[in-house]
């Protein structure tokens, strides 16, 4: 027998960390349909058939999601929302049962014809998130597919050994279905940073890598796989050798880990005694858990938006206060920095009608759209401020290019605060509001900004996309989408120094905040908060315990003088293999 060769992929992780076992192939079913001819008495009875179909799946999916929001949170079932509502259109099920009527044929080959030209419409659209949502019309038409022909579903709860899951997508309700105690990873030939898939892969807390394009076609089931999911590299069939390198690399990271969660109750301050604040991004308020048990000190950044998407309607004032108000009671006395709608760019919302755009990262998007719909931005306001009065929230605006924006911003939160007094309504008056540093305008008159705001957070993921003219999402250039550019970090100083000159207090909640490599550099120059991802905070807090302010400096500004972003992070990677070489592995 052949030994099989080892191959290496590149792709984008979704979920960190590494792990080791067989390949199992989840297929995505496709149905050999057959051409078949009906008679006229037979239309009634097929159109039965269809109908039935859509009331068992909807049955299936109603029952999951009820499962994930048991289970993980009622956010996360709300993306199945999305499903429902595909089963629910109208125009889809009008256009089955009126060409059914026509063509007579069966109404599985009828059924599956329209749901190619639906995947193709929407496979042509320029927008990315739009493209994601192929996922979801292909997960429900696969199952009214299974369910009118009455095949038997591959279900991945039914798992009885530990696998990794190959597949060429995995659609919310596949990995839903997954038992952490069975599937130790996955990978997938599609995906991106913003699909649903990437989402639920953090959730579950499972190494993963999307974005493979080949992965389906390079394994069996039953192969020898590595999942790498915190450099997005995946090995099938690895050779001893490399075999042996990440076992021992599986063990070094738990070792790492457990090690740095005993951090956890110690202060994040440097040998010089200089107190910085580790702070938690989340998107709902379930994630609190991992916050705390993470120790982080607060959050700096609670992604409001996750609250809006994947539903039919608007959230509604109560519905969002009871959401702010469970952070906020659960994070008392730490900081929770709420961050106003930032839809747009790469998050739609379909009932609100924002119209497409040729480039919709730089289009009517986060303040710009809450400047447009103030009875939005007002509703949102009033249960940010009502959950005020529960612990110690912040409010902060995204994507401010001016001074015009946060003052417009402040006139509708001061009328806010007027109505609420005079309904004796209570909370927090002294409320501070920031502004999130994410475009270069806001970033060049930060000390203009710092009049108005409170607080400065600088959002990287934009601001490096924006400085850079490269598209985060676009693959094809993905190379160039460089954290470490000398323009980034002159940006970067010149926001903290800004900030500083006028009192106030810098973070940053962008994902360059996780980047341990760039710690000891972000530190030197003088950032006050680092946000990030629960799991990344110890590793953090780690780097900050073993230097003083004086080598950050120092480092910080050597790093700012380099050429290009290439020579910063080899600089960066060697500071941290001397000051914490244990962490080096993470980057290397």
């Amino acid at each position: 027998m052949t030994k099989k060769k080892e191959i290496v992929l590149k792709g984008i992780p979704a979920a960190p960390g590494i792990t080791i076992g067989k390949v199992f192939l989840f297929g995505r079913e496709q149905y050999a349909i057959p051409r078949r001819n009906i008679r006229d008495e037979q239309v009634q009875s097929e159109i039965k058939r269809f109908k039935d179909a859509l009331i068992q799946t909807k049955g299936e999916l109603i029952e999951i999601k009820k499962r994930i929001s048991d289970e993980m949170s009622a956010e996360h079932g709300e993306i199945f929302s999305a499903h429902l509502l595909v089963i629910d259109d109208t125009m889809l099920i009008e256009e089955v049962i009126s060409k059914l009527k026509k063509e007579k044929l069966s109404i599985e080959y009828i059924f599956q014809d329209v749901l190619k030209k639906y995947i193709r419409v929407f496979s042509e659209m320029d927008d990315e998130y739009l493209k994601e949502r192929i996922s979801d019309i292909n997960d429900v038409g696969r199952r009214i597919l299974r369910n009118l022909i009455g095949a038997k579903e591959d279900i991945l709860s039914n798992l009885k050994d530990k696998v990794v899951v190959i597949a060429y997508d995995l659609s919310p309700s596949d990995t839903a279905t997954m038992h952490k105690k069975n599937v130790t990873g996955f990978a997938t030939d599609i995906g991106g940073r913003t699909s649903h898939t990437a989402i639920m892969a953090k959730s579950l807390e499972i190494p993963a890598v999307v974005g493979l394009e080949v992965v389906t076609k390079k394994v069996e089931s039953g192969d020898a796989i590595i999942v790498d999911g915190t450099h997005g590299i995946v090995i099938i069939n690895p050779v001893l050798k490399t075999l042996k390198k990440y076992e021992t690399d599986r063990a070094r990271f738990a070792a790492i880990e457990k090690h740095l969660l005993e951090l956890r109750d110690l202060p994040c301050v440097t040998l010089d005694g200089r107190k910085i604040t580790l702070a938690a991004n989340i998107e709902v308020p379930e994630d609190v858990a991992s916050v705390m048990a993470h120790g982080a000190e607060g959050i700096g950044l609670y992604r409001t938006e996750y609250i809006y998407m994947n539903r039919k309607d608007l959230p509604t004032e109560e519905e969002q206060f009871k959401a702010y108000s469970a952070v906020a009671k659960k994070m008392k006395p730490h900081d929770v920095v709420i961050r106003t709608l930032d839809l747009g760019g790469d998050k739609f919302l379909s009932q609100l009608e924002i119209p497409q755009q040729m480039n919709p990262f730089l289009g009517w998007r986060a303040i710009r759209f809450c400047l447009a719909r103030p009875d939005i931005f007002k509703t949102q306001l009033r249960a940010i401020l009502r959950a005020s009065a529960y612990g110690k929230l912040k409010i902060m605006y995204p994507m401010i290019s001016g001074l015009d924006e946060l003052k417009q911003a402040n006139a509708i939160l001061t009328e806010v605060k007027k109505d609420l007094k005079k309904e004796s309504i209570q909370f927090d008056e002294d409320i501070k509001v920031g502004a999130m540093i994410e475009v270069p305008s806001a970033a060049l008159t930060s000390d203009i900004l710092a009049r108005e705001a409170d607080f400065f957070s600088i959002g990287t993921n934009d601001l490096i996309q924006y400085s850079l003219a490269v598209d985060r999402v676009n693959e094809k250039i993905a190379y160039l989408y460089e954290p470490a550019h000398p323009a980034v970090l002159r940006l970067i100083k010149s926001i903290i120094e800004n900030g500083h000159n006028a009192g106030r207090w810098v973070g940053m909640c962008g994902e360059m905040a996780g980047d341990i490599a760039m710690t000891i550099i972000l530190l030197g120059l003088g950032l006050d908060e680092f946000s990030t991802s629960p799991i990344t905070i110890a590793g953090i807090k780690r780097i900050i315990r073993s230097v003083t302010m004086a080598q950050a400096k120092l480092i910080a500004q050597e790093a700012v003088n380099l050429s290009t972003g290439k020579d910063v992070e080899r600089f960066a990677i060697k500071k941290l293999k001397e000051l914490v070489p244990e962490l080096a592995i993470e980057v290397e």
